[in-house]
């Protein structure tokens, strides 16, 4: 843990009634691909945008977000451009996407305490169905993967964290929205949850505005959120 890298808990301790979980960067290890494949693409349609600026440019935002933008910034995407980089995003997902390092012990510490959780992604169903299931994660989350795409209002809008929510049965208040984007920490803020930055792979100071807390290890999370030792 970095010195210094957790912000002040508002609240003093709380415990967490319910978890909804980013799925890029927070569960999966998908940020970096994600961003190298988009960097390749743009580079043949003309925009050269490298992988680190893609990732500061369009992380937390949705593909048909980053083709409007990328248009704009001068890149001759084609009309069906989307299911081409799907399919292009895909293939390599499967091929190479990890587990965020500790989910796995943290998912069972949130078993072990009886708190429910579900993840609730920008992305499409069908990419979270590639990601999860290469790390056996889509069992683990069935029925309570959502996506903003069958929902009114992507991220920063708080659309999907509230459907994840409703469906639980759980009010907003005593839910903890775990988030590696400003964007979706936004959607966090405008559900009116407890908002936690997770900073392993982005800048905390990004995070540290829109966070009751941030951190950089799953390991510290259950504590967190209150299950137990010290946050």
């Amino acid at each position: 843990m970095r010195p210094g890298l957790f912000s002040y808990c508002l609240y003093g301790m709380w415990k967490a009634e319910y978890v909804l979980f980013d799925c890029d960067g927070v569960l999966v290890d998908s940020e970096t691909l994600t961003q190298n494949v988009l960097s390749a693409e743009l580079e043949h349609y003309g925009l050269l945008v490298p992988p680190a600026k893609v990732g500061r440019m369009f992380l937390g935002g949705t593909m048909a977000g980053v083709m409007q933008r990328a248009r704009e910034m001068g890149a001759a995407l084609p009309d069906g451009w989307l299911d081409t980089i799907y399919a292009t995003l895909f293939a390599e997902l499967e091929a190479r996407c990890d587990m965020i390092p500790g989910v796995p012990a943290m998912l069972d510490a949130l078993d072990a305490a009886g708190i429910g959780y579900a993840t609730c992604s920008n992305g499409p169903m069908a990419k979270m169905e590639v990601t999860l299931g290469r790390n056996d994660l889509w069992a683990r989350f069935e029925g309570r993967v959502f996506s903003a795409h069958d929902c009114a209002a992507s991220k920063p809008a708080p659309d999907v964290y509230l459907k994840g929510a409703a469906l639980a049965g759980v009010d907003p208040a005593g839910c903890a929205v775990i988030e590696d984007s400003p964007t979706g920490l936004r959607a966090g803020r405008a559900a009116q949850m407890r908002c936690y930055g997770f900073a392993a792979q982005t800048d905390a100071a990004k995070l540290v505005p829109l966070a009751d807390v941030v951190f950089d290890d799953m390991a510290d999370l259950p504590a967190l959120l209150g299950l137990g030792g010290q946050a």
